[in-house]
């Protein structure tokens, strides 16, 4: 039996957090693709802002944009991991609620109402919303310890995501809810640990993403790959 994949030729994308690294390589790369009509950024300095400091931006964003739906690829890339006040914790006593509250209203509860917010804007008949995870989010994968924010903040994205996604096969059943791993990236958020030593080029990176996406099936809804196309654990 053949298997179906979701994303149809052509297409049109929206790109979440769109002047980021990974952002504006997923801009660069779908550009180039004959398969994708048009790709629309947007981000905190956009005509149409979205801010996740501001979680009203959130809802204003998504409805500036309802007249050029629908997207049949929707990518959202915006997250953090450290900052100018603080670095990821190496032990418990780092812990601070200023940093893990931070975090969580970054990389949880802003991807979660983008996902509420923008669900309207996907064709309803073939699309893919994709949200940009990371390993470490992992609770079965945790073997290193550290990282008390940043690892909490991915894990509960990752429960939000699956937890959508249950939803979505009742009522988005012709889309698909993805958690996805890039990788490490030479970029702002990896460059104090090593990134541009053994990360990998933003474009390589979405590169390999895309050629996951592009393959995705309906039965993939509700899981956390990798920009390799494994299936991570939660």
């Amino acid at each position: 039996m053949a298997i179906l994949k979701i994303l149809p030729n052509p297409f049109r994308a929206l790109i979440i957090g769109s002047s980021g690294t990974i952002g504006s390589a997923f801009i660069e790369l779908l550009k180039q693709n004959p398969s994708c009509t048009e790709v629309v950024g947007v981000h905190r300095h956009a005509e149409h802002p979205i801010d996740y400091q501001n979680p009203e931006s959130i809802e204003s964003c998504a409805h500036s944009l309802l007249r050029d739906s629908p997207f049949q690829l929707i990518i959202n890339t915006i997250g953090i991991l450290h900052s100018n006040d603080w670095m990821p914790e190496k032990k418990l006593d780092d812990l601070n609620a200023e940093q893990l509250i931070a975090l969580m209203k970054i990389n949880a509860i802003g991807p979660a109402l983008t996902i509420h917010s923008f669900s309207k804007l996907l064709d309803p008949k073939n699309s893919i919303m994709v949200t940009l995870s990371a390993k470490v989010g992992s609770i079965e994968d945790n073997r290193l310890g550290g990282w008390y924010s940043y690892r909490a903040s991915k894990a509960a994205l990752n429960m939000l995501i699956k937890t959508a996604s249950i939803e979505w096969a009742r009522t988005k059943p012709h889309s698909a809810l993805i958690a996805m791993h890039p990788g490490t990236v030479n970029s702002r958020l990896s460059k104090p640990f090593r990134g541009e030593q053994i990360g990998r080029p933003a474009i390589d990176a979405v590169t390999d993403m895309f050629a996951v996406i592009e393959n995705l099936t309906i039965e993939d809804s509700g899981s956390f790959v990798s920009y390799s196309g494994e299936k991570l654990p939660w």
